[in-house]
């Protein structure tokens, strides 16, 4: 009896990387399209409708404008994988391999900072100090559940049931940790698992999004050349 030949690793192809997991701000997406929606209604509405030189200032408005609007609202996500963290921000995307990560950091701001000392804004996971709060005071008044719980004796079960095996519940239920909190913690899981695996070593790449910059410019400069010769 003959055994199925097995070919040797070296022969074998590569493993490819993980699918990416993509963080965008659902907000944001929102207040664009709806912006968007509202510059493009007025923009139309004076380009066809408007006499004089009011169809051209609108065409140059919406060249200006348009770019704009897409760039920080509708174009900023985060891309992470196990081999690479890209940020796409309004005018550059920024593509940092693992091994070049140093750490990412919350603030006021979401941030990824390189080992070259170089920090990158993270504009689709904007921080809510609003949701932060919120989530805090529910961290806080869980504690003190718990706290009263195990004074009473009743104590809290497995992942956080009380007696019976009842979640305890209330108004104030809800999650101990901001949701771009948590995409943060995400990150960080992705850059301790595989920061120091070959694979995820390289060099930092940055592109400047041009095709958002030049119409961007065409625009403001359209604007200019009609409001000085007007």
């Amino acid at each position: 009896m003959t055994t199925p030949d097995h070919p040797s690793p070296a022969s074998q192809p590569p493993v490819p990387a993980g699918k990416d997991r993509i963080y965008r701000s659902p907000l944001g997406l929102a207040g664009g399209a709806l912006l968007l929606l509202v510059v493009l209604w007025l923009g139309f509405d004076a380009l066809f409708k408007g006499h004089g030189r009011t169809p051209w200032l609108a065409l140059a408005g919406l060249i200006l404008v348009v770019p704009l609007i897409v760039a920080f609202t509708l174009r900023p996500a985060v891309f992470a994988n196990e081999e690479r963290l890209r940020v796409r921000n309004p005018f550059r995307v920024i593509s940092l391999p693992w091994g070049q990560v140093a750490g990412l950091r919350s603030g006021y701001t979401n941030e990824v900072l390189a080992k070259s000392g170089t920090k990158y804004q993270l504009w689709a996971i904007p921080v809510s100090l609003r949701a932060r709060k919120k989530a805090a005071r529910r961290q806080q008044r869980a504690a003190a559940d718990a706290a009263r719980g195990g004074t009473r004796g009743g104590g809290l079960g497995p992942s956080g049931l009380g007696l019976g095996g009842f979640a305890l519940r209330g108004p104030d239920a809800g999650p101990t940790r901001a949701d771009t909190d948590k995409v943060m913690d995400d990150l960080r899981d992705l850059l301790e698992q595989h920061g120091t695996a070959e694979p995820a070593q390289g060099e930092t790449g940055v592109r400047w999004a041009y095709e958002v910059m030049a119409p961007a410019v065409a625009g403001a400069v359209l604007l200019a050349i009609l409001l000085a010769t007007g």
